[in-house]
């Protein structure tokens, strides 16, 4: 692409998504997050970034999905999905960051001197998605994108409001066409046609009952269970809360993220003792379970409890397929429960890897075994299978006895109902009901498989994130200097505890998590870790 032609990067940007900003924005673990109004020029130019993205990779399609995930509705973020579905590559958030932060009048010629970094073939087709989530901000920001794409020549092709996840989703499938169909349609086929079959495998029994509650989040991963609602014939009962009407707000004192970090029921969900809630948060692609029980006390099953539970499962289901040779191993964040750690290793007999915060870490570690389960406890995690471990399974099927036949088959319906790409709220929950209905269990047969530590989580904010710096998977921390040594006092003093923190991906804030062997102990330990912070890493108010 001769550098004339570089000149309508330059209008469009001027013309019509000025930079009018001189906020700092840096590309983080869930891609470029902020209030939305500071983020029009940034959508624009990830649009261009997307097309050299794609012409990197040969032409093949490349995602951009307009969210802030969890984050209430002032806010909003856009993040690149490469073709397999997976997040950015990693060295890839630097040019990003770089490409979102120049001045106007400078963004003609950084984005040729990309393209000649990068070596992108400018006379390649270049292919991209385009998915928005439910806030009012979000159709303006997607049709920056789009305009992005444009100014280099490519083709973007929009989907209009859809989950996070089926956007991953489509991606992959557009690149990998026995994958599935790239279209929501594809994506409901796949998914829910899988947990339809294996539905029909196994009978409801002992102590599992069919109704589901569901908190939506105000969000789109609600409105989408309402289409699929429709088409399960029986086999769920989904009880749908907080779709968006109402005046209910995305994510306000509802959603996974805010019944897992606060530790309380969500706002506009009807409740009954014992009932399992399922909560998703705003883009879907988390999940959390709970219920209350007679004194109104909530009972959370967070990500580490999904995690533990299909881990079960699938162990289980290897052992009568005699498929027991290929290596399953469950991967975790520091913020996983110590009490799930431990059930893991010591009763499931799993390996467990420890990984920094941040999806794209869990998911790459997770690639290392035949089955890899990852989740963090915030609800966000799927299964990853190798491409051995589904010709072994497939063998089986052909070639085993009855039992193991059988076995076989559910866990090929299971790897077909998992979406491998990403995590995914309406694919997790699909799974979690299959092994509770497959178990007859209802929800505090799963609570009681082991008993979580009490724990607390806080928010300190500070002048600047970076002053924060760890090792061991975040589970240390190396500066600012003394701050380790004073948060290791305070643990000693707590039975049973544990504390770290760690900087935020996308904010100027601490967060600040701890285990006490009470709630009492875990509060406070918070408290005083918070405090430690403040004082030594620039606490601000």
């Amino acid at each position: 692409m001769p550098p004339s032609s570089l000149r309508v990067v330059y209008a469009f940007a001027r013309e019509m998504h000025p930079k009018t900003t001189d906020v700092f924005i840096q590309y983080g673990t869930a891609g470029f997050r902020t209030k939305a109004n500071l983020l029009e020029h940034v959508v624009y130019r990830m649009g261009l970034l997307a097309v050299i993205r794609s012409r990197v990779k040969n032409g093949r399609t490349i995602g951009m999905m307009i969210t802030a995930s969890h984050n209430l509705e002032p806010d909003n973020g856009v993040k690149l999905i490469d073709p397999d579905g997976e997040m950015l590559e990693q060295s890839w958030e630097e040019i990003a960051t770089r490409m979102a932060n120049v001045s106007d009048n400078d963004l003609e010629s950084i984005t040729g001197q990309i393209i000649k970094e990068v070596n992108a073939d400018m006379s390649l087709k270049a292919s991209v998605y385009i998915g928005m989530d439910t806030r009012y901000t979000s159709p303006r920001l997607a049709a920056a994108a789009a305009n992005g794409v444009i100014a280099l020549k490519g083709t973007p092709k929009e989907f209009g409001i859809v989950t996070t996840p089926i956007l991953h989703f489509c991606v992959k499938c557009r690149n990998d066409n026995t994958y599935g169909a790239p279209s929501e349609e594809g994506y409901y086929e796949k998914i829910v046609g899988s947990f339809k079959r294996i539905r029909q495998k196994l009978s409801v029994s002992g102590a599992y009952n069919t109704t589901l509650y569901v908190d939506g989040a105000n969000g789109v991963g609600g409105k989408k269970l309402n289409i699929i609602k429709k088409t399960l014939d029986g086999e769920l009962d989904l009880m749908l809360f907080n779709l968006g009407g109402n005046g209910g707000k995305l994510n306000l004192n509802c959603g996974a993220d805010y019944v897992k970090v606060s530790q309380r029921v969500p706002v506009g969900v009807e409740h009954v003792p014992y009932q399992r809630v399922a909560s998703l948060d705003g883009d879907g692609d988390r999940i959390v379970y709970y219920y209350v029980d007679n004194d109104e006390k909530m009972h959370l099953l967070d990500g580490d409890r999904i995690a533990t539970l299909l881990a079960s499962y699938i162990t289980e289901l290897l052992g009568t397929c005699g498929a027991d040779q290929l290596k399953l191993g469950l991967v975790q964040t520091a913020y996983a429960n110590g009490a799930s750690t431990k059930y893991i290793t010591e009763e499931l007999k799993i390996p467990v890897s420890c990984v920094k915060t941040g999806v794209k870490n869990l998911h790459h570690e997770a690639l290392k075994y035949d089955i890899g389960i990852y989740f963090e406890a915030n609800g966000h995690g799927t299964v990853v299978y190798s491409r051995e471990a589904k010709n072994t399974l497939k063998k089986i099927d052909e070639d085993g006895d009855a039992e193991q036949r059988k076995s076989a088959q559910i866990l090929l319906d299971f790897i077909d109902m998992t979406n491998e790409t990403v995590g995914d709220a309406i694919s997790d929950l699909f799974l979690v009901e299959t092994v509770l209905c497959a178990r007859g269990l209802d929800i505090t047969g799963w609570e009681n498989t082991y008993r979580d530590l009490p724990s607390r989580q806080l928010k300190v904010t500070v002048q600047d994130r970076n002053a924060i710096q760890t090792t061991d998977a975040e589970r240390r921390c190396i500066s600012p200097e003394g701050l380790q040594e004073r948060i290791d006092e305070i643990v000693s003093e707590v039975n049973s505890g544990r504390a770290f923190v760690r900087p935020s991906g996308t904010e100027d804030i601490v967060r600040v998590y701890a285990e006490g062997d009470t709630q009492e102990s875990a509060d406070k330990l918070a408290e005083d870790v918070a405090q430690v912070v403040r004082e030594l890493a620039g606490g601000v108010n």
